[in-house]
């Protein structure tokens, strides 16, 4: 069996923290093979640096996805090219910077395809279809010879997510979506033996609005005007999946994770 964590969206400072101090003692007492996460609003809530995507990486995190803000910084385009460990949304057109899949390796030696996609609901009507960007994700993830295949679908409508599970159901091991910082409760093998859960969670801080300072977001919904929002610094919980594969790279399970009750 292979067991594999995928953390929800680390937010901020206060996420990358969490994960530093938590995730080596989750590893161990969760026996866990392989650590992912999506990484987009790791560097104060809005994309990703050089140093947080290393701090990330020294917390033992062996694998991480984007988003929608993935590109806010532009020091971070030459990793996205060098480093495998790091995929964005396969569906920006080209030409892009950086991988939307990638072949990871856990210590036993099975392979892991992990790719990204990023959905066009209330998000970019300029993304390529993930669906049809689904399939070539999933068979260039095979034939590369991946003997379990993850996407994360950093997506906003709860509907596109539920409607790429449907039709990935029977060929992909596992869909994690990501971008609402909200977990849902429904992690569940379908039918056709895909591990799904709409949303996994956020890694950061509970008291705020997703992630935010809630007394800036509260004005902004009250004077219709916005400001450039704060992260929010208390009260941390870590959010995610477990997933267990077997020998043939079929999920076992899926249970979602939350830990919280830490001192920020």
């Amino acid at each position: 069996m292979t067991r594999i964590l995928f953390l929800g969206d680390v937010f901020a400072r206060i996420g990358r923290r969490l994960a530093a101090n938590r995730l080596p003692g989750l590893v161990g007492r969760e026996s866990v093979d392989l650590a992912l996460a999506n990484s987009e609003n790791a560097a104060g809530g809005l994309g990703l640096t050089l140093e947080s995507a290393r701090e990330l990486f020294e917390a033992g995190l062996q694998g991480l996805t984007g988003g929608n803000h993935t590109f806010r910084h532009k020091e971070i385009e030459p990793l996205l090219d060098s480093d495998a460990r790091l995929v964005r949304p396969a569906n920006y057109p080209a030409p892009c910077p950086g991988r939307g899949w990638t072949i990871l390796e856990t210590p036993g030696g099975v392979k892991v395809g992990l790719g990204n996609l990023m959905g066009r609901v209330y998000l970019s009507s300029a993304l390529e279809c993930p669906f049809r960007t689904a399939d070539r994700l999933l068979a260039e993830m095979k034939q590369a010879g991946a003997q379990i295949t993850i996407i994360d679908f950093h997506a906003e409508a709860t509907s596109e997510k539920n409607a790429l599970a449907w039709h990935l159901d029977g060929r992909l091991g596992a869909l994690v979506g990501t971008h609402t910082h909200v977990q849902t409760s429904d992690a569940r093998l379908m039918p056709g033996g895909l591990a799904f859960i709409t949303d996994v969670g956020m890694t950061g801080p509970r008291q705020s609005v997703i992630g935010m300072a809630r007394d800036e977001v509260l004005w902004s919904f009250f004077s219709g005007r916005h400001r450039v929002y704060q992260p929010a610094k208390g009260d941390p919980v870590l959010e995610g999946a477990l997933l267990d594969f077997d020998e043939q790279g079929r999920a076992l399970s899926i249970k979602a994770l939350r830990l919280e009750g830490f001192s920020s």
